[in-house]
């Protein structure tokens, strides 16, 4: 296992089914991108306390290919907390079906907005 994920646990670990991919067993960027939102948002749920929407994709890198089989996991880490908002790193990993292999294949950072029951912003606030 490669270093930078040795010992971290994913928000989110999955396989992609053939129903996500194209012709040729490449998945689709945007079931990669509806992951990496899930697990994003865990994480600053879990750091909000609770309700947050997804308010922005600062950034995001497609560094290689997944396909149909690769176990891929969502690791995350919070990059940057403003008053109504939290900016989650996240990396997705892939360990290869056929070779065990892993292989960093995307990272991105997600922002998401604290709100309440009105589903209006709400402060952010952490002891």
């Amino acid at each position: 296992m490669p270093a930078e994920i040795a010992g971290k646990v994913p928000s989110l670990r999955t396989f992609p089914m053939p129903a996500d991919s194209n012709a040729n067993g490449d998945i689709f960027g945007g079931w990669i991108l509806s992951h990496m939102d899930l697990a994003g948002a865990a994480r600053a749920y879990d750091y909000v306390g609770g309700r947050v929407v997804t308010v922005g994709i600062e950034a995001m890198k497609f560094h290689k290919p997944v396909f149909i089989g690769d176990e891929i996991s969502f690791y995350t880490e919070i990059a940057r907390v403003g008053r109504t908002s939290v900016t989650v790193k996240i990396d997705s990993w892939c360990r290869r079906r056929d070779t065990r292999n892993y292989v960093k294949v995307t990272e991105g950072l997600y922002t998401f907005v604290a709100i309440g029951d009105d589903r209006q912003p709400v402060e952010i606030r952490k002891s």
